[in-house]
């Protein structure tokens, strides 16, 4: 079963629990009337309004249910993750299996990282689109470990068609900057809710999210969640050029509901479909069997299969 999504951002409420229950009270109600929802049920609860306050129960029943919380600051967008500790039963294990991951199984690892977040861009462009070409040739360069950094090369070559579609109206030229000027901040907060996501996998796999195989920032306690956010960041791409285009630049309430609604999108996965939350954590199983060295390849969760 997907978890739900819970998003508060359109009015102050108190948060409290009640019988396994999330209780959400707007302010000046009856907590008696006030919706409930159970605690098992969700996965991400996402505080966007200033006003919210929170009990300690209901902190501990949504980390003991696995639930991630995602606090947002004055610019709406995610400044805090607070995560439920490893419950799994070989969390020891797999921890010092991840640790003891060895550099040539990270730098194939990263090589498929690459090579799908590549082939991800290209399916944003036009089919018929030289871009789209050029991109599908350059997730085939990439190497071991992408010594020649063909991903840099590759992310040019996309923004500058993201929002042309590949062709050559400079008008329409995109510069991917975090601090830049709209759409980068649909862009922040997409990647940032994607990146809430696949760290919850990771703890539920009782794996590190800290411990990367490419992203080593020793500053980062999501390593690990930026390496697996690389080949999902086209989906939210899409979304948010959708946005864009339909004159939707603001994080207001309904854009922001449209990029959570990403979690539910059916993707790909492997010979399966199904929703992008749930594929989050067939994609975190497949890198366990690559660290117990029962297996050897990513399974990347995809929008499309048109041969890319």
């Amino acid at each position: 079963m997907i978890k739900r999504t819970i998003e508060i951002s359109r009015e102050p409420v108190y948060l409290s629990v009640k019988h396994g229950q999330l209780v959400v009270q707007p302010r000046g109600t009856d907590r008696a009337e006030a919706p409930t929802i159970p605690c098992e049920d969700i996965g991400v609860v996402l505080i966007d309004e200033p006003g919210t306050t929170v009990s300690h129960a209901a902190l501990g029943s949504l980390m003991q249910s696995g639930a991630t919380v995602v606090i947002c600051g004055k610019d709406h967008l995610p400044a805090g993750i607070l995560l439920p500790l490893p419950n799994h039963s070989e969390v020891v294990v797999r921890i010092h299996e991840q640790i003891a991951a060895k550099k040539p199984l990270k730098k194939r690892l990263w090589k498929q990282i690459v090579a799908a977040k590549i082939r991800a861009q290209a399916r944003n462009l036009d089919r018929d689109s030289p871009i789209r070409r050029k991109l599908g040739v350059l997730a085939g360069d990439v190497r071991s470990g992408d010594p020649s950094n063909v991903e840099a090369h590759a992310a040019k070559v996309y923004w500058s068609a993201w929002l042309s579609t590949g062709t050559d109206q400079s008008d329409k030229r995109f510069r991917r900057d975090p601090d830049g000027n709209p759409p980068n901040n649909l862009l922040n907060y997409g990647y940032a809710v994607l990146r809430a996501a696949i760290a919850r996998a990771l703890v539920a796999a009782g794996l590190s999210p800290a411990l990367g195989i490419h992203h080593s920032n020793r500053s980062n306690p999501f390593c690990l969640a930026d390496d697996l956010l690389e080949p999902l960041r086209p989906i939210i791409d899409a979304r948010v050029r959708d946005l864009h285009e339909s004159g939707s630049d603001t994080l207001d309430q309904p854009t922001k509901a449209s990029l959570l609604e990403l979690l539910a999108k059916r993707v790909e996965i492997g010979a399966d479909r199904g929703p992008l939350m749930v594929a989050t954590h067939r994609m975190v199983a497949s890198l366990v069997h690559c660290y117990a060295g029962t297996g050897d390849q990513l399974v990347i969760p995809i929008v499309t299969g048109d041969g890319l």
